[in-house]
């Protein structure tokens, strides 16, 4: 059976934040007929996707591809084979229902370094004005106005949900840091996180980007349809191939085809297609269209855990879990289920790092203010943590303290995405190298001793912040406690994916070998 329109999207893991706008944005063009296409089901009949504090309990279901990496050589010690869970969103909406909704662009000087490269049309000042068009601010806190809008379908709401914020943000600012806005002039310093959360529901771009336009008599969505591979005629993409009921289906685009898959399925899509590393598609006796460094440059933030008993009850721990909270959220979307646990940021930079950009972090600390029993254990599931290390670790959470997620930038250890076979239902190989370059290690330190800096601060001493060093005893003891040695050993076991993977498919100039598509995405 063979169907045609205008434009073809194809929408699966991982592309929620970028196929919903597309065909948001493409569908407004009344003469244009979009297809949106995606591999998994619907969110709209999943209710806990709209919660946005138990977004984490939707990985390993059937909205979650359930993706795994390779073996790890140099991380990932203490999950089993030493590979890292990957979630990725198999639902409309992609990723964007199972993510924590913090809202950051990034900073400034990636994009400038992208126009710098020679990707003309992609630097800040080129693309700020988009992020402004894409919000709809409603923040109480005092943000800069000029960096930030309204009425846009990106509803973007303040997360701030217990005292402890107040207390962080005191304790950065004793030790040197102003309070900033992470999506403003300068990222370095103190923030109140920013939640893509609207009337205490979880703003995905399926609910936000999607469901208002559903009327529109031009955009047509597919959903459990697997895409197998483009059509490519004359090395220009015609269609693509797809499987929907165990029909094997042809869909027509006169116009183009945008693949818009994700860091693993975009890249996995192309080389099925003959798009990719030729000795690699030959190997496979795929037919090679074109020789391209597909899969190649595939980046990844790791995220490590730092969790501080304290003396008060001011964490979300027994009050998010209680039939009142619940009860609550189902009457009013207001209450602790109604925001993310994740309150505030700090953006610092590493000491004497040789570079001109004295504003460009190296690490990112998301202040969660969640804590619960066997927080460890219980996310030993989405850790692929050994039943060995479970059960050290298991129990010794305290049920009154918060967790400092620190979040490694602009990681310079790469990997790949592969193919495992020509079969599209095989996934991908997926080698993200994690830890192989000693600037990840080392800037994952300064991460930690920004965070006992800060704990060692007045306003956290006064509710007695205090390392929960339970979860790890055992594991490093052959380093001195505290030394660079034993932080090293204990994120070279216990780092994990912070689900940002990227950059497989890469802009870049015409003339840069490394680029699979140019500064116009083609």
């Amino acid at each position: 059976m063979i169907v045609k329109f205008e434009a073809l999207i194809l929408y699966s893991v991982g592309a929620g934040s970028a196929g919903s706008v597309i065909a948001n944005r493409l569908s407004e063009d009344s003469g244009v007929t979009v297809l949106l296409i995606e591999a998994g089901g619907s969110e709209y009949g999943n209710d806990n996707i709209k919660i946005p504090l138990i977004g984490g309990g939707l990985q390993k279901s059937s909205a979650d591809w359930n993706y795994q990496t390779l073996p790890q050589k140099n991380s990932h010690f203490a999950m089993n084979e030493h590979r890292s869970y990957w979630p990725r969103g198999r639902v409309l909406g992609g990723t964007s229902c199972l993510n924590t909704l913090v809202y950051i662009r990034g900073s400034r000087h990636d994009y400038n370094q992208w126009a710098e490269e020679g990707c003309d049309g992609w630097s800040y000042k080129d693309v700020l004005p988009y992020f402004i068009k894409t919000e709809d601010y409603q923040m109480p806190n005092e943000y800069d106005s000029a960096y930030h809008g309204k009425g846009g379908y990106m509803k973007l709401t303040d997360s701030t949900l217990t005292p402890l914020v107040e207390v962080y943000r005191r304790g950065a600012e004793e030790i040197g840091y102003k309070t900033v806005d992470a999506n403003g002039e300068d990222q370095i310093g103190f923030s109140y996180a920013q939640a893509s959360v609207h009337n205490g529901e979880r703003c995905s771009t399926a609910s936000c980007y999607l469901r208002p336009i559903l009327s529109r008599p031009n955009l047509h969505i597919s959903i459990d349809s697997f895409v197998t591979k483009v059509i490519i005629k004359n090395k220009i993409a015609t269609g693509v191939e797809m499987l929907k009921s165990n029909r094997k289906l042809k869909i027509s685009a006169k116009r183009e085809v945008i693949v818009s898959a994700g860091s693993i399925n975009s890249p996995q899509i192309l080389m099925l297609s003959g798009l990719g590393p030729k000795q690699h598609l030959q190997n496979l006796k795929i037919p090679v269209i074109a020789d391209l460094p597909v899969g190649n440059n595939l980046e990844d933030h790791l995220q490590y855990f730092v969790k501080h008993k304290i003396n008060q009850s001011y964490s979300l721990s027994s009050e998010s879990r209680n039939m009142f909270s619940s009860l609550q959220y189902a009457l009013t979307r207001t209450g602790p289920l109604s925001g993310t646990g994740l309150e505030a940021n700090l953006f610092g930079r590493m000491i004497n790092r040789e570079e001109s950009l004295p504003n460009y972090p190296d690490y990112q600390i998301l202040f969660l203010s969640v804590a619960h029993d066997n927080f460890f254990y219980d996310y030993g599931l989405q850790l692929n943590l050994k039943e060995s290390v479970k059960d050290l670790i298991k129990t010794r959470t305290s049920t009154t303290e918060f967790t400092s997620v620190l979040i490694q930038q602009r990681p310079k250890s790469t990997g790949t995405i592969r193919l495992a076979s020509k079969d599209p239902f095989d996934y991908p190989l997926i080698q993200p190298n994690y830890l192989d370059h000693t600037y990840d290690v080392k800037s994952l330190i300064a991460g930690i001793r920004k965070i006992q800096e800060l704990a060692a601060s007045n306003p956290l001493q006064e509710i007695g912040a205090t390392l929960n060093r339970q979860d790890f005893d055992g594991i490093c003891d052959k380093a001195k406690f505290d030394s660079d040695e034993y932080w090293e050993c204990m994120l070279r076991h216990y780092a994990v994916t912070c689900y940002h993977p990227t950059s497989t498919c890469r802009m870049g100039a015409k003339d840069d070998p490394t680029a699979v598509v140019d500064t116009k995405l083609r």
